[in-house]
Order: C-alpha cells, then structure tokens, then sequence
C-alpha cells in the first residue's frame, strides 16, 4: 500500500517573465516575496542541496516540474523551451502559475 499525501505547499501567483542569461538564455517566473517562508519551509524536507527546491507547476494549461532556483534571497520558477512554445509567452510576459512542493 502506497502513502498518498498531498504537496507539502501549493502555491498560487501571478509574476511578469524574465530572461537571466548565464550560458545560454533562460526564462523565469520570479516567486513573489511573501511567498518565501512556505517555501523555505517545505524546502527543508524537500531541496535536494544548494537550496534548489524540487517542484510540480502549471502555466496555463501545460504541467511540468523543475526545480526553484533561490536568487537574491526569494526563488525563481525556470520556464522550460516546451512551455514558453505550448503557451506563446517569453520574457515580459505577465503569467498565471502554480507550484506545488513535495
């Protein structure tokens, strides 16, 4: 028999994309500051190392998982290629998402 428990966190917010470029360009969905405590908090059970926390998320009606980056003391959702392309929306766009953690 299998545990089948809910998230540890399912968050839902609104953030406008933007592009970080490192070695190739990525795009991001900064996580709104007052959602940062539930964040760490559910990450001590979840991160894998360097604060990197595992996640499910939605944007519009494409899933997927990744994992948050922590940046300048909050999070950022990385937006996959097949997302950006499934949902039109690239740098600047204003976004609907949610991420559920565990």
């Amino acid at each position: 028999m299998t545990d089948r428990r809910g998230p540890l966190v399912r968050l839902d917010f609104e953030a406008t994309l933007i592009e970080w470029r490192g070695p190739a360009p990525f795009v991001f969905a900064p996580i709104p500051d007052h959602h940062y405590g539930e964040i760490a908090h559910a990450a001590r059970q979840a991160s894998y190392g360097w604060g990197v926390v595992p996640v499910a998320a939605v944007i519009g009606g494409t899933r997927f998982t990744t994992s948050l980056f922590p940046r300048d003391g909050g999070y950022l959702l990385p937006v996959k290629v097949a997302v950006q392309r499934a949902e039109r929306i690239g740098p600047g766009s204003r976004v609907s998402a949610r991420i559920e953690i565990g």
